[in-house]
């Protein structure tokens, strides 16, 4: 699969997930299989621009090509600004967001809000693609509210304005994350349009996987939370979906060596205090079902509070303290 000039692995792709697909756990995707990944959200105003988060955010050191960087935000010139900074900042990709169903994004008439607004799309979308001499991506849902899926439009008016590959989630924004994933539209809009389409909702299993690509006819798929804790997901299945067959779940002293790595990455990216905290929320995932993980994870639960009482007189020594605990 191509997006613009750049040819990816395979049709596998990380989602961009707030909080979670920074520099770390994207390298971790790829090392396992994933063909390629997409940066989390980072806000078009660039009064926030400097902010340790989306510094952070923006850090791409040493990651392997293509880099692709999510903006979002609702105005067009504000967009094309931001597209540009993160060309310059290395980006290969740019994607737009038109997709997160938080609220506090949809109250900035950003994210999946946009749908509401077909000529404000379009302006987005004509703005940025002329900003930058780089593929932009769209990632977005079937629309704002159920019944009213304006996707087949939007697709379309994508591909007019130049998009490069369309990422959609098979749910509206009143959907949030209930309800399953809808695959028809999906199947519509790859019907109509010309460009990459990647197929995204509810993809957990190789099985699923391979039924999505073949009943949407979809160029790729993207996985998101289906790769919390689980990034060999993608390792699964290409595997399935080259041979047919199911490889060995990791057994436990696997899952610990990613842990401890993916920890060990953390820290380093981060720092031992921050890092520590992000840490959390990727351990709870890795032991999801695993014997005394609840026990764990409420052992887990009873270090936050301690985390928390540090925070105002936050140190090194404190930091190293805590990150012994965890």
């Amino acid at each position: 699969m191509y997006i613009g000039s750049y040819q990816l692995s395979n049709n596998l792709i990380v989602a961009p997930m707030a909080g979670v697909t920074d520099r770390p756990f994207r390298t971790l995707c790829k090392y396992f299989g994933a063909g390629h990944a997409v940066s989390e959200m980072m806000t078009a105003d660039k009064t926030l621009r400097m902010s340790k988060k989306s510094l952070y955010r923006a850090n791409f050191d040493g990651e392997l090509a293509p880099i692709s960087a999510q903006i979002a935000g609702s105005d067009p010139e504000q967009l094309a600004e931001a597209a540009r900074y993160q060309v310059a900042n290395g980006a290969q990709i740019v994607d737009i967001n038109m997709g997160c169903p938080a609220k506090k994004v949809c109250n900035k008439l950003a994210g999946s809000a946009l749908l509401q607004d077909e000529d404000l799309v379009a302006r987005i979308l004509d703005t940025v693609v002329a900003a930058v001499d780089v593929p932009v991506t769209l990632k977005t849902r079937l629309g704002f509210l159920n019944g009213q899926e304006n996707i087949l439009r939007v697709a379309k008016r994508a591909e007019e304005a130049g998009i490069a590959a369309l990422a959609l989630h098979g749910r509206t924004r009143e959907d949030m994350y209930l309800n399953h994933a809808r695959y028809e539209l999906i199947k519509q809009v790859k019907q109509l349009i010309g460009i990459p389409v990647i197929a995204n909702g509810d993809i957990d299993s190789p099985e699923k996987a391979k039924y999505v690509l073949d009943y949407t006819g979809a160029d790729a798929i993207m996985i998101g939370r289906a790769a919390q804790g689980r990034p060999w997901i993608f390792r699964e299945i290409a595997h399935y979906l080259k041979t047919g067959e199911h490889l060995a779940t990791p057994d436990i002293s696997e899952v610990k060596a990613v842990l401890l790595g993916h920890l060990s990455e953390l820290y380093q990216f981060y720092g031992e205090y921050s890092g520590c905290r992000i840490a959390r929320k990727h351990i709870a995932w890795y032991t999801k079902g695993l014997r005394s993980s609840n026990e764990f994870r409420q052992n887990m639960g009873e270090f936050k509070h301690e985390v928390r009482q540090f925070e105002k007189s936050y140190d090194n020594q404190q930091a190293e303290q805590i990150s012994l605990m965890v």
